[in-house]
This record gives structure tokens, sequence and C-alpha cells, in this order.
């Protein structure tokens, strides 16, 4: 269970949220019900991805995150428009750690626009906030 602090301040804002290794999990969990978590992975993997300083780390990741969330048939294909993924998948031979800056931004605001607002208003997520109230 959540402080319920914790939980408070993951209805101020979708950073709050995603700040706290828990908010994570619980958006994750509602966005799987929603079939939509491959948003808040691919979010995440470009946040592992701007923290690698190898270059030989840096292609390999670039790669995998290009494979599992950018690719047209990609097992978690992400949403993004076809000028930014053509744009990512020529990066892949010379990738640097900001190549997926825009999608990652467009992710995100397809995340507070839209999901987050539902987490906010889901059964889940008042039930925590109900549960944390009552601590």
């Amino acid at each position: 269970m959540a402080p319920v602090d914790d939980v408070v301040a993951w209805g101020e804002s979708l950073d709050q949220l995603l700040e706290c290794k828990t908010g994570q999990l619980v958006f994750e969990d509602f966005l799987r019900t929603e079939y939509s978590e491959e948003n808040l992975l691919f979010w995440l993997a470009c946040e592992d991805y701007r923290k690698t300083t190898s270059q030989t780390e840096i292609t390999t990741a670039a790669k995998r995150i290009y494979t599992e969330f950018v690719q047209v048939d990609a097992p978690r294909q992400i949403n993004i428009d076809c000028v930014t993924r053509e744009s990512i998948r020529e990066n892949l031979s010379q990738p640097w750690p900001n190549c997926f800056d825009r999608a990652q931004r467009l992710i995100y605001g397809l995340m507070e626009n839209d999901c987050y607002p539902r987490f906010l208003k889901s059964e889940m997520y008042q039930a925590l906030l109900e549960q944390a109230e009552q601590q």
C-alpha cells in the first residue's frame, strides 16, 4: 500500500506519478487494462536510455527500443507519426542520447492528455485514494 501523501500527489500531476516507483507500477496496471501500457514502458525505456553513457550500450539500447516500440509491427508499437518513426529509423546507425526525445514527448503528451485523466477517474485510483485516506 502506497503512503497517503504519494497517492494524493499522483493526482496532482503526471510528473508526480511518474517520479514514484509505486506510482509507475499502479499506472502500468491501469494502462494494461486499457491495452496501452506500451506508452509508459516506452517512456521509461527512453528515460533509462538517456542515462546511458557508453556508445556501445547506446547503440544496443537504441536498437532494442526501436525493435520493441517504434518499428511498424513492433510487439509494443507506440502511436507516433510516420515522420518521427522514420527519423528514428534513420538515426539508428549513429544513435545519440536524444534520438528518442521527440517520440518520448509525443507519448508523454498522449499519456498526460488522454490516459492520465482516465486513470484519475478510474476505480483503481479512486480505491487507492480512499484506502490511503483511511490510514
